[in-house]
């Protein structure tokens, strides 16, 4: 089994991450401290099986992130808190939730409790394994075969945005949603006749209200626009270090040659290439990051790769 553990608190994540490893239950293959990380295509690329997930968190909470992620997650979600409110327990269970486990962590409920779930997970695979056979046997044929690929039809810039994180180095990092949603925005304006790109503010404001809705009230998204920026600029620095490493590595990498002069300036690939090399300290907390150009940059790209 595959974990995704999700809490503001460091200690929890390593006391869980023990639990899971010293008692033989499975990996703990991501972490996050806040729900604003955590998104369904990131779990899905994961391969995660079972997301524990804290209620109470900074940006954006557990039930939050549980409305988010449940509808398209595939494995099965625990709740963990100190709350014991019966109307927030209730609503976590109505959103999908499989078990809830109280604060504070007690070891032999939180084996008992991913065993369980873990069995009745493999059990519904097993089900799912067999049913696919039987479909395959009795439903396979050309109208089902073009159902199929129609529904699994994707934006292209959204595809070719993919391609070039993955390229970059961030492709798992929970920036990569964000930035990909920003890409079909612009292509969006793009093809409305509109060719200059907005402001970043604008540009956060619209993925923002495209992601919660527009019943979403002003704090929510105030809360969540700031969370984006966040999880970008992070995002952004990843591939900054993992282009800054290929120059090290090999100074005339095609990727390297490509993505540091048109993601980044000159100034910022040669300090983080000294940073890499030990011989000035690490200054990520300093680097002014240029949002904007690393955006245009992704989106002319992406274009380019769609032809």
């Amino acid at each position: 089994m595959k974990f995704f553990i999700v809490d503001d608190s460091a200690a929890i994540r390593v006391m869980l991450s023990n639990i899971i490893e010293e008692e033989g239950l499975g990996t703990v293959v991501g972490e996050a401290e806040d729900g604003s990380e955590v998104y369904a295509d990131i779990l899905a690329e994961l391969n995660i099986d079972i997301l524990l997930i804290d209620l109470l968190m900074p940006n954006r909470d557990g039930i939050e992130t549980v409305r988010e992620v449940a509808p398209s997650f595939d494995g099965k979600i625990i709740m963990i808190s100190q709350v014991e409110s019966k109307d927030m327990i209730g609503e976590a269970y109505s959103l999908g939730i499989e078990h809830y486990i109280t604060k504070p962590i007690n070891r032999l409920e939180v084996t008992n409790i991913l065993k369980k779930v873990s069995e009745h997970l493999l059990l519904e695979n097993s089900l799912s394994d067999i049913q696919k056979s039987l479909s395959f046997l009795t439903d396979h044929s050309p109208k089902h075969e073009t159902n199929r690929v129609k529904g699994n039809t994707q934006n292209p810039i959204i595809q070719a945005g993919k391609k070039i994180l993955m390229e970059l180095g961030i492709i798992g990092d929970s920036g990569n949603k964000d930035l990909l949603d920003i890409l079909a925005i612009l292509s969006y304006l793009e093809k409305k006749g509109i060719r200059e790109t907005p402001s970043l503010k604008e540009l956060y404001e619209k993925s923002i209200e495209k992601r919660l809705g527009h019943s979403a009230s002003p704090l929510e998204v105030r809360k969540e626009i700031k969370a984006s920026e966040q999880r970008i600029r992070r995002a952004i620095h990843q591939a900054l270090e993992h282009i800054a490493s290929l120059g090290l590595t090999d100074y005339t990498n095609p990727k390297f040659e490509n993505y540091s002069s048109s993601f980044f300036d000159y100034s910022q690939i040669r300090m983080k290439m000294l940073e890499l090399e030990g011989k000035i300290p690490d200054s990520t907390s300093h680097t002014r990051i240029n949002i904007k150009k690393f955006i245009q940059a992704l989106y002319m790209e992406a274009k380019r790769l769609i032809g």
